[in-house]
């Protein structure tokens, strides 16, 4: 057989186009950046500015609030759990009962939970009473809302303990579910540890 230089061209041109193939527009599945949990261990929290103790976890680290909206808070006890490792806060302002009517406060947490109705495909809340005089209200909102689980503590006489989980990121229900679940079991370990100091 003899080859030429058109003959050599032209196997050139085939194979090219052969290896080439169709174009792949087949869409590639969306991918969420990679989260590197802490491991879970807790420690205490008995700061001297707030009447109750509870287990928070050792990566997060308590900053009190000296202002709020550009004033001083209520109580010196407002304070945000901060996780920097999921760039996210658990903020959390108590109020003395005293001050406050516990029917309002209750009623306003719940309208602040229900603010995200709009955004939210569900919210569920459930509750939690202790030998100890610890009674809580725990709300979960899925969807694609700031907040997704919120709570309160209270003794239903002297103290109110509000606090709301935050993400320093768009909210996103899928991307964002392992982490708040995660967040979620600290949330509720929190609660579950929680004691007031006046032996109640």
């Amino acid at each position: 057989m003899i080859y030429n230089k058109k003959n050599v061209w032209f196997l050139f041109f085939i194979l090219i186009i052969v290896a080439c193939g169709e174009p792949d527009y087949t869409p590639k599945p969306r991918a969420y950046p990679k989260v590197n949990y802490p491991a879970k261990a807790y420690d205490k929290f008995d700061e001297s500015y707030c009447a109750f103790t509870f287990e928070k976890p050792v990566y997060a680290k308590v900053v009190q609030d000296t202002l709020f909206f550009g004033e001083k808070p209520e109580s010196e006890c407002w304070f945000d759990l901060v996780i920097p490792a999921l760039s996210g806060k658990i903020h959390c302002s108590y109020r003395e009962i005293g001050r406050n009517k516990i029917d309002k406060l209750i009623d306003d947490t719940y309208k602040l939970a229900h603010k995200h109705n709009v955004r939210a495909d569900y919210i569920d809340d459930y509750h939690i009473s202790k030998p100890n005089g610890v009674h809580s209200t725990i709300f979960e909102i899925e969807g694609e809302v700031a907040s997704p689980f919120q709570f309160y503590v209270t003794d239903s006489t002297e103290h109110f303990l509000r606090g709301s989980l935050y993400f320093n990121t768009t909210p996103n229900a899928d991307s964002m579910a392992p982490i708040i679940e995660f967040v979620k079991r600290d949330i509720i370990h929190l609660v579950n540890t929680f004691e007031w100091k006046d032996g109640k």
